[in-house]
């Protein structure tokens, strides 16, 4: 079993994958931050550096992806191979950030992994808007993270939103990071897990409800909030909250 957990710089991916790991008893592959030798460089320059951490990102990722079906293990990992080169690059292309022949030279490098990797079992994006992600960020009190702009977590946001408004891969399953404090709260943290567990045997909470609605079978989406139960909704992904 491969989840993933998806979502903007300060989301809470790595406390989730943490949790979620400690209860599951998974191994879990985090993100190369610490041993990341272009990222300090890139906050501080990032027009120089987008290219090299990109690449060296998309390689780790691509190397994790290798580990997962090797190893035959069960597995959280944090964030995915279809960020990179979804969200993280093009907004860095478009931005100006990453010169065309960059981002074309990297694209078709993502297109040739693509074809050898398989897409995780269960894919969970921490929705959060930009106020939240600020609030997180500060408070983690990363020095390479000072440096980052309103602006550039709003285009994340945006290129995230779509991107999982579109989501064709497999299951899903959205949280409202808003209104779930999961990282301190056992009772929100157990809706999640109650989720997954939905998802990963098949246990709908809403299964009747969700029968009356036209559903795509490739597909599954829930969103899950502090308040309430689970809302699964088969035909396309939860509406994305007004910022």
């Amino acid at each position: 079993m491969h989840i993933a957990i998806a979502g903007n710089i300060g989301s809470g991916k790595t406390t989730l994958t943490q949790l979620l790991a400690k209860h599951y008893k998974w191994e879990q592959l985090q993100e190369a931050v610490d041993n990341n030798p272009y990222l300090f460089d890139f906050y501080k320059d990032m027009q120089r550096w987008s290219f090299n951490l990109q690449i060296f990102f998309l390689n780790s990722r691509f190397e994790q992806l290798l580990e997962i079906r090797r190893s035959g293990l069960n597995v959280i990992q944090d964030r995915t191979i279809y960020e990179d080169a979804y969200i993280f690059a093009p907004n860095l292309h478009a931005m100006g950030l990453m010169t065309t022949r960059d981002f074309e030279n990297y694209h078709r490098l993502f297109l040739n992994m693509e074809n050898a990797i398989q897409p995780p079992d269960l894919l969970i994006y921490l929705q959060a808007p930009v106020e939240k992600l600020v609030r997180q960020i500060s408070e983690r009190g990363r020095d390479y993270e000072a440096s980052i702009s309103i602006d550039y977590l709003k285009r994340l946001n945006e290129r995230y939103d779509a991107w999982i408004e579109k989501y064709d891969k497999g299951k899903l399953l959205v949280i409202d990071v808003e209104d779930n404090a999961f990282h301190t709260d056992p009772e929100d943290l157990g809706r999640i897990i109650n989720s997954i567990d939905a998802e990963v045997h098949g246990l709908f909470p809403m299964e009747k409800a969700a029968k009356k609605t036209e559903t795509k079978p490739a597909k599954s989406t829930v969103k899950v909030t502090a308040k309430g139960a689970p809302s699964k909704n088969g035909a396309k992904a939860a509406p994305v909250k007004k910022r």
